[in-house]
C-alpha cells in the first residue's frame, strides 16, 4: 500500500515523454509494416506533387475548381509527412519515444491539417452549386473577395476547435507513458492522463462532428440540391453527376475510417489496439493516396495536361 505522501507525489506527477507502442502485438512482424506504409506514403508524394506541380504549371488549370484540387493536394502532401516518416523510424530502428511538445504539435499539425480534407470538400460543392444552379453569376461567387466570405467561416471553426482541443489535452498531468498508437492522436494521449477526462472526451467529440461530420452533411444536402437541379435541366450537366459522385464517395469512405477511430475510443467493442491504429492511419492516408488519382484522372483538364507531361518526360528519358 502506498501511504498518503506517496500516493499525493504520484496523483501530481506528470510523464512529459511517451512511448508509442502501436502495433507492438504484431512482435517480431512489426518492421514488416514499413514496406506498404513507405509504399503509400511514396504514391502520396509522388501523385500529390504531380498534380501541384501541373496546376501551379499550367495557366489553362487557374480555374477556381482546379485550384481546389491543387490545395487539397497540397493538404494531402503535407498530411502523411506530419506521421509516416516517424512511423517508419518506429518500426525499423525502433525509435519510439516522442516528447509532449512534440505530441501536442504532432497532434495539432495532423488534425488541423487533416479537418481542410472535408473543408475543401465544401468548397468544391460550393463551387459545382455555382457552376450548375447559379452559371449566370459563376464569376461574380467564384472572384477572390466574394469567395472569402465562405472561407472565413470554416477557417476559424477548424482553428478555434483544434486549438482548443490541443490546449486542454496539453494542460492534463499523465500517468501513463506508454500510448497504444503510432503517432500522437487526440483520444490515445488523453486516455493516458489522470482523473476525469470528461471535458477532453466532449470537445473531441465536438470537433469530430462540428467539422468533418457537418461537412458532409453539407456536401450531401448541397449535392442533391445539385442531382434535382440536373434531372430538372435534362442531360446537359450529366457530367457534373459525376464529380458529385466522386466528392461523395472519397467523403464516405473518409469520414467512415474517422468515426469509427474516434468513436473506438468512447464505446465499448471488441477492437484490438492494432485494428484501431490501423483505422486511424487509413482515415488520413487513404484520401492523401487515392484523392490525386481520383481526381486527377477523372477531371478531364488535368488528364489532357498529365498525359502531356507523361509524353514529355518520355521524349526527355528516350533522348
Amino acid at each position: 500500500m502506498l501511504s498518503s505522501t506517496e500516493s499525493f507525489l504520484v496523483q501530481n506527477s506528470t510523464f512529459t515523454t511517451f512511448k508509442l507502442n502501436g502495433f507492438r502485438d504484431l512482435g517480431e512482424w512489426r518492421p514488416i509494416l514499413s514496406i506498404p506504409y513507405f509504399l503509400m506514403f511514396l504514391l502520396s508524394t509522388t501523385s500529390n506533387s504531380v498534380l501541384i506541380y501541373l496546376i501551379a504549371s499550367q495557366r489553362n488549370l487557374h480555374t477556381p475548381m482546379c485550384i481546389l484540387i491543387g490545395l487539397m493536394a497540397v493538404v494531402d502532401l503535407c498530411l502523411p509527412i506530419f506521421f509516416v516518416p516517424n512511423m517508419l523510424l518506429n518500426f525499423l530502428f525502433d525509435q519510439k519515444w516522442i516528447s509532449l511538445a512534440g505530441c501536442l504539435i504532432q497532434m495539432f499539425c495532423i488534425h488541423f491539417v487533416g479537418a481542410f480534407q472535408s473543408t475543401l470538400l465544401v468548397w468544391m460543392a460550393l463551387d459545382r452549386f455555382f457552376a450548375i444552379c447559379r452559371p449566370l453569376y459563376y464569376h461574380k461567387y467564384m472572384e477572390i473577395p466574394n469567395f472569402l466570405k465562405f472561407i472565413i467561416v470554416p477557417l476559424f471553426r477548424n482553428g478555434l476547435l483544434n486549438i482548443t482541443m490541443v490546449f486542454l489535452a496539453g494542460k492534463r498531468t499523465f500517468c501513463v507513458d506508454e500510448m497504444d498508437h503510432c503517432f500522437c492522436e487526440h483520444m490515445a494521449l488523453v486516455q493516458l492522463a489522470c482523473g476525469d477526462i470528461s471535458v477532453n472526451n466532449l470537445i473531441g467529440l465536438l470537433t469530430a462532428f462540428l467539422i468533418p461530420t457537418a461537412d458532409f452533411v453539407f456536401i450531401t444536402v448541397s449535392y442533391i440540391i445539385l442531382f434535382v437541379s440536373i434531372m430538372k435541366s435534362g442531360k446537359s450537366h450529366l457530367k457534373a453527376i459525376n464529380t458529385c459522385v466522386t466528392h461523395i464517395i472519397v467523403m464516405t469512405v473518409s469520414l467512415t475510417f474517422a468515426l469509427i477511430a474516434f468513436m473506438s475510443y468512447r464505446i465499448r467493442n471488441n477492437f484490438s489496439p492494432s485494428s484501431r491504429v490501423f483505422i486511424s492511419t487509413m482515415y488520413l492516408l487513404f484520401p492523401s493516396c487515392f484523392n490525386p488519382i481520383i481526381y486527377g484522372v477523372r477531371t478531364k483538364e488535368i488528364r489532357e495536361q498529365l498525359l502531356k507531361f507523361i509524353n514529355h518526360v518520355k521524349c526527355y528519358v528516350s533522348n
